[in-house]
């Protein structure tokens, strides 16, 4: 029984570790950010992005819109479910006015 792996609580140590680690980041993260001074936005004022790229994962490709100085610290913006990139088309300006180099994948369902 020793000598076998459990990977289900392999997999939730990982978990843990790698919560423990984003949560640590988002602190250092906020300070940082609090720190700048953001450029006031009008909402609705950004329509669109530049064109999306492209990046070949194997069987699966995914499209991604990219914007902000590229030796910048990242941003990586998620949208969930019904939304898509769009939903950042307000906030990814602020950030690179920042400074900030901003991701954002075109997640799929």
């Amino acid at each position: 029984m020793s000598e076998q792996i459990n990977r289900d609580r392999r997999r939730l140590l990982g978990s843990m570790a790698l919560t423990f680690a984003a949560a640590e980041l988002a602190q250092i993260g906020a300070a940082h950010a609090q720190s700048g001074k953001l450029n006031p936005i009008k909402p609705g004022t950004n329509t669109s992005f530049g064109p999306l790229k492209q990046i070949d994962a194997g069987v699966l490709n995914v499209a991604y819109a990219e914007a902000g100085p590229a030796d910048g610290p990242p941003v990586l913006l998620l949208h969930g479910w019904p939304y898509d990139i769009h939903s950042f088309v307000d906030v990814a300006p602020m950030l690179v006015s920042a400074g900030y180099r901003v991701v954002i994948p075109y997640l799929r369902g």
